[in-house]
């Protein structure tokens, strides 16, 4: 049986094992997945040892997203835009490599599950750190024309702007601090602060959101909303939606890439709302 898993710290709660039981059985593969408690001094004897042992595939999670970067040989254009990678593979000559789904999955679930159209949109992204580098290059692919990047510092947004405007001419991009946020003209707004569950938000214009915008939180929980989709909802955004489709769609993209065959996320995303409710 084909071995694959999912590695970090902690790691007890991770839902991969069950999305990618899911995929197998809908797509007829005969594979494994593990939960793999990572250390902080032992994780890349940990990966090699993996691989060693015959695995195929590791999906890599917090806090080990940046060393699985750095200890992969080849790297995907999408893993060299975020500094990090959540995939990682041998190919067949024994070369470990990396790629990073992340963005990928966004965008899937918001085209697909959610059926938001993103060609022409602007799209405003809370926070620039590590989660928010993973998503920006698929957005930038999907046909946006806006993408801003708000930060509590605003000169590590300011340092992810420029990182952008090498990647794209044709998107327009722009870093702003929390009291600099335009208070309008947003299509989509996605929260990829740490604040997804702790409540500490940021300080967002009152009339940030309106009928025409979705409200899209990186983070997700079992069967409740967060704080952000509450204040978005309460502020009358027309859509609010948490990250499960996504945590969906980028195991997907990782299980492609890893079988050559792409799962229905939908049939499985949705299977997965049920059990929450």
């Amino acid at each position: 049986m084909d071995r694959y898993g999912v590695i970090g710290r902690p790691i007890r709660h991770s839902r991969s094992p069950d999305i990618h039981q899911h995929f197998a059985l809908l797509t007829g593969q005969n594979l494994s997945y593990e939960r793999i408690e990572g250390t902080a001094d032992g994780f890349e004897t940990e990966v090699v040892r993996f691989f060693a042992a015959g695995g195929l595939g590791l999906n890599v999670t917090l806090p080990f997203k940046e060393r699985a970067f750095a200890l992969a040989v080849q790297r995907s254009h999408r893993a060299q835009v975020a500094r990090a990678a959540n995939t990682l593979g041998m190919t067949p000559e024994g070369v470990l490599w990396a790629d990073n789904t992340d963005g990928e999955g966004l965008v899937r679930d918001m085209t697909l599950n959610l059926g938001v159209n993103l060609k022409g949109s602007r799209v405003l992204i809370l926070g620039a750190g590590g989660a928010a580098r993973g998503i920006v290059q698929p957005l930038l692919k999907a046909g946006i024309v806006q993408l801003d990047i708000a930060n509590r510092t605003v000169v590590r947004a300011q340092t992810l702007v420029r990182e952008l405007e090498s990647l794209s001419n044709e998107v327009s991009c722009r870093a702003f601090s929390w009291p600099e946020i335009p208070a309008h003209g947003y299509e989509v707004v996605i929260n990829a602060t740490s604040t997804a569950v702790a409540g500490d938000l940021p300080p967002l214009p009152a009339v940030l959101f309106d009928q025409r915008t979705l409200a899209y939180d990186l983070g997700y929980g079992k069967g409740l909303t967060t704080p952000f989709l509450k204040l978005a909802r309460e502020a009358g955004a027309g859509q609010t939606e948490d990250g499960l489709g996504m945590l969906v769609e980028q195991a997907a993209e990782s299980f492609y890439l890893w079988r050559g065959i792409r799962p229905p996320g939908a049939e499985v995303l949705y299977a997965l709302r049920a059990a929450c409710h």
